[in-house]
């Protein structure tokens, strides 16, 4: 959009299904940039559309693998990266998870599967089953998020926005679009008469341990020392995103997070998918 323009609730449905999320986004439009149109779309879905409007938007989406001749134009972009890398038995593995997801949740399993190739949406597919079903909830709200920033990014199409990138931190030694060249660093909290909270934020107790760049692949190389025991404690691992978006919303990102004395001889694997609006993280393995 070249100039600012009131967005149709038509064209917003297109973006996200949900009836609610269209119709207060049309509202608050015409919005000066892309930028300002995904900070409304943020903060009307998290805080304005109720559950409801959730499922409904999730309902708008084929089941990822879906090669129905109805499939929207967008979903055939979003999911041709998994439909080009599934053979056969991939594509079936795909169906009979897809049908055990929507068989425990009650809706269709969601993720921006832009760049995703079938055997990655199949391990996350997998990896999120296990999920408690009001943490699934959440999650599948938050992909629905991702997909409504990229689908807004077409509606601005003078502007050229920055795809999701992911990049990924080992404390112990995905995406197609992964973030090269990123700076990750990993510290660790040194101060034993405290703890690391949310009414604690002295950095003064953090101890770097190492630091890296990311590689190709969008992976850091090895950000401490390989040892058969990892020490228990407080660790944070921070990435330096602006490097890729330097006119994004976070200047860098930092995650905090806790290993325990029982998880000691454990792998710790920290990805980040990074847009310049939002990012996302979880504890791999």
């Amino acid at each position: 959009m070249a100039t600012p323009t009131p967005l149709a609730v038509e064209d917003v449905l297109r973006v996200n299904g949900s009836r609610r999320f269209a119709a207060a986004l049309a509202a608050a439009s015409p919005f000066a940039s892309l930028a300002d149109a995904v900070l409304a779309a943020r903060r009307i879905w998290l805080d304005k559309v109720d559950v409801t409007g959730w499922l409904e938007a999730f309902a708008a989406h084929p089941p990822i693998g879906s090669t129905s001749p109805s499939v929207s134009k967008w979903s055939q972009e979003e999911q041709s990266a998994a439909l080009s890398t599934a053979t056969d038995s991939a594509a079936q593995e795909l169906a009979e998870w897809n049908a055990r997801y929507r068989e425990k949740f009650g809706f269709v399993f969601m993720i921006c599967a832009s760049g995703r190739t079938a055997p990655e949406v199949l391990s996350e597919l997998k990896r999120r089953y296990t999920n408690r079903p009001i943490v699934e909830l959440e999650v599948a709200a938050q992909e629905e998020l991702k997909i409504t920033e990229l689908r807004l990014a077409k509606l601005f199409s003078s502007e050229t926005p920055a795809p999701f990138t992911s990049a990924e931190g080992h404390t112990s030694q995905s995406d197609k679009a992964a973030a090269s060249g990123i700076e990750v660093s990993l510290e660790v909290w040194k101060d034993a008469s405290s703890r690391p909270s949310f009414d604690n934020k002295d950095f003064n107790g953090w101890t770097t341990l190492g630091s890296s760049v990311t590689n190709n692949d969008g992976r850091s190389g090895q950000l401490m020392d390989i040892v058969d025991n990892v020490t228990p404690g407080f660790y944070r691992i921070s990435f330096n995103t602006s490097k890729y978006a330097p006119s994004g919303f976070f200047p860098y990102v930092s995650i905090v997070f806790e290993i325990k004395k029982s998880q000691t001889t454990e792998h710790f694997h920290v990805p980040l998918l990074h847009s310049p609006f939002s990012f996302t993280t979880y504890r791999g393995s």
